[in-house]
């Protein structure tokens, strides 16, 4: 398939790029990239293919939107100042971080100059502490009544697991015990009037709202009352750690990828966000980030516990057969597993 070794087959570039080829793909559908074809119809990534590919990679980790990228390399500034001026947010944020540990062990450096013994406790503060429990509790029916602490909380986690696992109950559970936690159930669909009544209430809610759409717009989602109701319990409860039902629930692949690209780019200095998912548009491992983590829940009903994003983790390849594309998806719509004991049903 390789014209030269020069030139890269989908999967190689993308190996090389460190992205999914589902990404190359989106970049080609949205005229960003224009690679050449093989004598047999096959795409080819040449050098200046990749090289503009790495330029789109990069300004996508800065925060950019497929639209801005559009602009960038088309020479517009148009919507650059916004873009930019969240980035700084980030990193002042992360800098100042980095200030506060630099001056602790500028502040032991000193002592020991003075020939003071710094505290074993002063000495230890200044590790990667343990990933701290931020939430505990005992684990309701289906499960034993285990006590279940929840640890390695990422910027996004997503609560994965088959058919009668159990992970609603586990969703609704840790909205009740994390500090601010806020459950929005798949009864925001019922009640999208409510959300629209909400942002002509409420101005700075709307603008927020306004200006969320229109990014999610740009990276190629459709307009619709599922969307408007999820971006609006996303923006109500924005100084809330939210575990939504079903994140995906109404909308379409593209829509899928774009919130999930949007939520990428929620600054680290938000709230953590749990999201119930069955949508590998949602939770695509090639996809993930080190900001992301797995709750799984097995269907055994064994205590839920938490999955790296890798290959060859433990419960990776169980986590990975409960995920599947948004048209598999489609074809269980409505299919539940009813626990009558306790009167609710588990999707």
């Amino acid at each position: 398939m390789r014209a030269s070794v020069d030139v890269l087959s989908p999967s190689e570039a993308a190996r090389h790029l460190g992205i999914s080829t589902k990404a190359l793909r989106l970049y080609e559908d949205r005229g960003l990239l224009r690679p050449t074809r093989t004598a047999t119809g096959w795409r080819a990534y040449g050098p200046d293919d990749v090289r503009r590919a790495a330029e789109i990679v990069a300004l996508r980790s800065l925060g950019f939107s497929l639209k801005q990228v559009e602009r960038v390399v088309s020479g517009d500034a148009a919507g650059l100042e916004p873009a930019l001026g969240g980035l700084q947010a980030r990193l002042e944020l992360e800098f100042g971080q980095l200030s506060q540990r630099l001056e602790r062990i500028n502040a032991l450096r000193r002592a020991l100059a003075r020939g003071e013994m710094p505290a074993v406790l002063d000495l230890a503060d200044l590790a990667v502490a343990p990933a701290a429990a931020v939430a505990g509790f005992n684990l309701p029916w289906p499960w034993g009544g285990e006590w279940f602490e929840v640890r390695g909380v990422r910027a996004l986690n997503y609560i994965v697991g088959p058919l009668g696992s159990g992970k609603t109950r586990l969703a609704r559970m840790l909205a009740q015990h994390l500090p601010g936690g806020v459950f929005l159930g798949l009864d925001r669909l019922e009640r999208r009037e409510d959300a629209e009544h909400a942002v002509r209430a409420d101005s700075e809610l709307r603008e927020r709202v306004e200006a969320s759409l229109a990014w999610l717009v740009e990276d190629g989602a459709t307009e619709s009352g599922a969307l408007l109701a999820l971006v609006v319990g996303l923006e109500q409860g924005r100084s809330n750690s939210l575990v939504i039902d079903m994140i995906e629930q109404g909308l379409d692949e593209l829509t899928q990828q774009a919130v999930i690209s949007n939520l990428r780019r929620r600054g680290h200095e938000r709230p953590p966000l749990f999201m119930l998912t069955r949508s590998s548009a949602i939770l695509d491992p090639a996809e993930a980030t080190p900001d992301e983590a797995v709750i799984f829940c097995p269907a055994n009903h064994a205590p839920p516990f938490t999955v790296r994003i890798a290959p060859g983790a433990p419960g990776y390849d169980a986590m990975v057969s409960c995920l599947g594309p948004p048209e598999v998806r489609a074809r269980t719509e409505g299919m539940i597993a009813l626990m009558p004991r306790q009167g609710r049903a588990e999707r």
